[in-house]
C-alpha cells in the first residue's frame, strides 16, 4: 500500500506507557533522519491542544509531535472524545466538534467515525517517512470489541504490526501480556511482533528467567525493558499525576481543585514542577489548605464542575480566602466560573440550564455550539511582559469586567479580565504559564518575589532526549525497525 514505515504501540492496561513510548520512538526516528507522524486513531481525553492547521487533538499526540519535530495536525488525532458526563461525550472529527453523542449513540457512529480515521492515515503514510500509532487502553476490552477503531479494529484494516507494552511497576506484568494475548482473535494474535516491558527498577538479571519464559510461552520475542525513568516530565494524556516531586523550600502555596470534569490539568504543570512553588491538587472530600493562590482550571462541563465545587465548600473557602488577602486566577472554565452567571441554552456541554456564578468578576459567560480554536501571542495588561497560549472554548463572555483584560493580544483582541481590587484574574489562555516571564509575572502578582526561572519547554526536550536516550540502550532497534519494514506482510507473520 505505500512505502511508509508503521509500527503500532498497544498496551495491556491504560497508562502502561503506550503515550510515552511512541513519543520516545518519535525522538529516536527524527534522530535518525527520519520524517515521523504520531497517530492516535481514536482518543478519549481531557488535555487537549490547538493544532497549526487550526483544530484540536489529544495532548499526547501534540507531545509526540514535538518529540518528532513536526507542527501538530489533525490528522494526527483524526478522532477525540471529549467526556462531558459519565454516558456522553463531545465528539471532535479532524479538529472540529462534530456533535454531542452518548455512549451507546457513538457507538453507532463508529463506522462513520472509521471513515475520517482512514482518511487521516492515508495522508500520513503518503507525506511521512514513517508512522507510529498508539492505541486506547487495551485490546483485550471485550465489550469494545464491536466496531472497534482504536485498537486491533484499525490495525487489521490497516495492516500495521503492533507491539504490545506493559507496565511492570504495578505487578502482574506477565499476567498481563499472556492474558491479553490470550483474549486476542488468532489473526490479531499473529500481528503482535514484539514485547515491551515498561518502568523496571531493580536487577534486570532477576527478571531474566520470566522474560525467556514469556518468550517460550507465546513465541514472542521481548523487545527490551524500559527502567522505570524518575522525575520524567511529559504532558499527561489524561490522568491526574500523582508522582511526588521533592522541593526546596517554597515560596508560595498553590492549591487547585481536582474537578470531575477537569480539562487541560497540564496548565498547572509549570507551579506543580517548580522547585519553589508548594502546589497541591485537593481532591473530593479532602481538607482545603490553606493557599496564597487557588488556580480554578479548565472544565469540560462547567455548570457541573461549579456545583461540585459548591458541595465541596469551596465557595466557603474562597471567599475567606479572598477576605484574607489570597488571589485567585481561573483559566477557561474556572475563568468562566469567577463571574455572575452561566448560561448553557443548547446543551452544548451535555445537558441544558443556567447557573450562579462566584460573582468576583462583573461578566456573564454563554455556550455556544462554536468552538474557539486559536494559538495567540500578545502582552500581559499589568505589567507588559509577553505571554502566548491557546484557546480552546465554546463559551463567549461579556461585561464591564472585560474592560480591565488580563492580556492583549497581538490580533487586536483582548483577553480576560482583572477585578478591581486586582486580587481574582481571569484568562482563556491555556498553557500561559509555559512561558518563564510570564510564569514569574504571575507568581510575583500571587505574592512570591524573586523565584527561580524555570523553562519548561527547555526541560520538555530534555526529557524527551533522556527517554530517547533510554529507549536506544534498552530496545533492540534493529529488531524493531526490521518489524516496521513496509513489506504489507503484517498480518502474515513476516518480520
Amino acid at each position: 500500500m505505500t512505502a511508509s514505515l508503521s509500527l503500532m504501540v498497544q498496551g495491556t492496561t491504560s497508562d502502561a506507557g503506550k503515550s510515552t513510548l511512541v513519543a520516545g520512538l518519535a525522538r529516536v526516528l527524527a534522530r535518525r533522519g527520519l520524517r515521523v507522524a504520531p497517530f492516535k486513531p481514536q482518543n478519549m481525553a481531557l488535555n487537549s491542544a490547538v493544532t497549526a492547521d487550526g483544530g484540536e487533538i489529544g495532548r499526547a499526540q501534540a507531545l509526540q509531535a514535538l518529540a518528532a519535530g513536526v507542527a501538530p495536525h489533525t490528522d494526527f488525532n483524526p478522532v477525540l472524545l471529549k467526556p462531558s458526563t459519565d454516558i456522553g461525550a463531545q465528539v471532535v472529527i479532524h479538529g472540529k466538534v462534530h456533535a454531542q453523542l452518548s455512549a451507546r449513540d457513538y457507538h453507532e457512529y463508529k463506522p462513520i467515525a472509521m471513515q475520517a480515521v482512514m482518511a487521516s492515515w492515508h495522508r500520513l503514510v503518503r507525506d511521512y517517512e514513517s508512522v507510529l500509532v498508539e492505541g486506547a487502553g487495551s485490546p483485550a476490552e471485550i465489550n469494545l470489541r464491536d466496531r472497534d477503531i482504536a485498537n486491533m479494529g484499525f490495525a487489521e484494516v490497516a495492516d500495521v504490526p503492533v507491539i504490545l507494552i506493559a507496565d511492570i511497576d504495578k505487578g502482574g506484568v506477565f499476567a498481563h501480556l499472556v492474558g491479553t494475548l490470550a483474549l486476542l482473535s488468532p489473526s490479531e494474535q499473529a500481528r503482535i511482533k514484539g514485547f515491551v516491558i515498561n518502568r523496571f527498577r531493580g536487577d534486570q538479571a532477576l527478571l531474566d528467567p520470566g522474560l525467556r519464559w514469556l518468550e517460550e510461552r507465546t513465541g514472542i520475542p521481548v523487545l527490551g525493558v524500559l527502567p522505570y525513568l524518575h522525575g520524567l516530565f511529559l504532558d499527561a494524556e489524561d490522568a491526574f499525576p500523582t508522582a511526588s516531586i521533592e522541593k526546596s523550600v517554597p515560596r508560595i502555596k498553590v492549591v487547585a481543585p481536582a474537578l470531575p470534569r477537569c480539562s487541560n490539568h497540564t496548565d498547572l504543570d509549570p507551579l506543580r514542577l517548580h522547585p519553589e512553588v508548594d502546589f497541591e491538587w485537593v481532591g473530593p472530600d479532602a481538607p482545603i489548605p490553606a493557599a496564597d493562590l487557588v488556580v480554578l482550571p479548565g472544565s469540560k462541563s462547567v455548570l457541573a464542575d461549579l456545583a461540585w465545587l459548591r458541595t465541596q465548600g469551596w465557595d466557603r473557602y474562597l471567599s475567606r480566602h479572598l477576605r484574607y488577602g489570597g488571589k485567585v486566577l481561573g483559566i477557561c472554565g474556572g475563568f468562566q466560573m469567577l463571574g455572575l452567571a452561566i448560561d448553557d441554552p443548547l446543551g452544548v456541554e451535555g445537558g441544558l440550564g443556567a447557573g450562579a456564578g462566584f460573582g468576583w468578576l462583573q461578566l456573564t459567560t454563554s455556550m455556544s455550539n462554536e468552538k474557539r480554536l486559536a494559538q495567540v501571542t500578545g502582552r500581559l495588561a499589568w505589567c507588559d511582559a509577553p505571554v502566548a497560549g491557546y484557546e480552546i472554548h465554546m463559551g463567549i463572555s461579556s461585561g464591564p469586567a472585560l474592560e480591565r483584560p488580563f492580556a492583549i493580544l497581538d490580533d487586536g483582541r483582548l483577553d480576560g479580565a482583572v477585578s478591581e481590587d486586582g486580587q481574582v484574574v481571569g484568562t482563556y489562555l491555556h498553557g500561559l504559564l509555559d512561558r518563564p516571564e510570564t510564569f514569574r509575572s504571575v507568581l510575583h502578582w500571587a505574592g512570591a518575589r524573586d523565584v527561580e526561572t524555570v523553562d519548561l519547554p527547555a526541560r520538555r526536550e530534555v526529557d524527551l532526549d533522556r527517554l530517547a536516550d533510554a529507549i536506544e540502550s534498552s530496545i533492540d532497534l534493529e529488531h524493531l525497525l526490521a518489524i516496521m519494514q513496509p513489506h504489507g506482510e503484517a498480518s502474515r507473520g513476516r518480520v
